[in-house]
């Protein structure tokens, strides 16, 4: 699996937008900074949600309005900032792909994304007999600590992608490579036909 990822990250990056993008002395920085403002207006409207739906803050406002009100900027800012990912991703697809970063990040997606989804299900299933209540029910304030713990993995493993602390090129111990995907090029070559 791990050499199949790294031949499709190989072939992206013989395209020449990929490297017309990661070599651009503006693009790529304006698609980060895209990334990251779109970042925050998603998670900060999140945040309030979440935080309503703990009890912790405008417990005086209703939950159903505080998550509809908020709702539309946050899938637009959720939709921009997976279109930017994408384009990150793309501009620099063998080093992301041998990241342990990256796919711990991808995990944290996933889970991040199947908590949504039910959390959305149970809060609208049931809000008509809390909407009001200061202090939700405990699995709306369970999935709401799960949702914000899930995305500050996100913002954190993001953030490391950058760093090179666990690059297949380095001396890691051999769990972290199999882990970050690293394939000895010498093993491709000899597995390539």
């Amino acid at each position: 699996m791990n050499e199949l990822l790294l031949r499709f990250a190989q072939w992206i990056d013989t395209q020449s937008f990929s490297t017309g993008l990661h070599e651009s002395y503006y693009l790529y920085s304006w698609i980060e900074t895209t990334h990251v403002l779109t970042l925050m207006v998603f998670l900060g409207m999140l945040a309030v949600i979440d935080l309503r739906m703990l009890g912790v803050a405008f417990t005086n406002v209703r939950a159903s309005t505080i998550a509809e009100k908020l709702d539309r900027p946050m899938i637009i800012g959720f939709i921009v900032m997976v279109i930017t990912g994408l384009f990150l991703f793309y501009a620099i697809p063998v080093r992301t792909t041998q990241s342990l970063w990256f796919r711990i990040k991808v995990v944290l997606l996933i889970a991040a994304g199947i908590n949504a989804f039910l959390f959305r299900a149970r809060m609208q299933a049931s809000v008509s007999t809390w909407d009001l209540d200061p202090k939700p029910p405990s699995h709306i304030r369970m999935g709401a600590t799960l949702s914000l713990v899930f995305w500050a993995g996100v913002v954190f493993t993001g953030r490391a992608i950058a760093y090179d602390w666990f690059d297949c090129h380095k001396d890691i111990p051999s769990w972290v490579g199999v882990a970050a995907g690293c394939v000895a090029d010498a093993e491709l070559a000899m597995a390539s036909p």
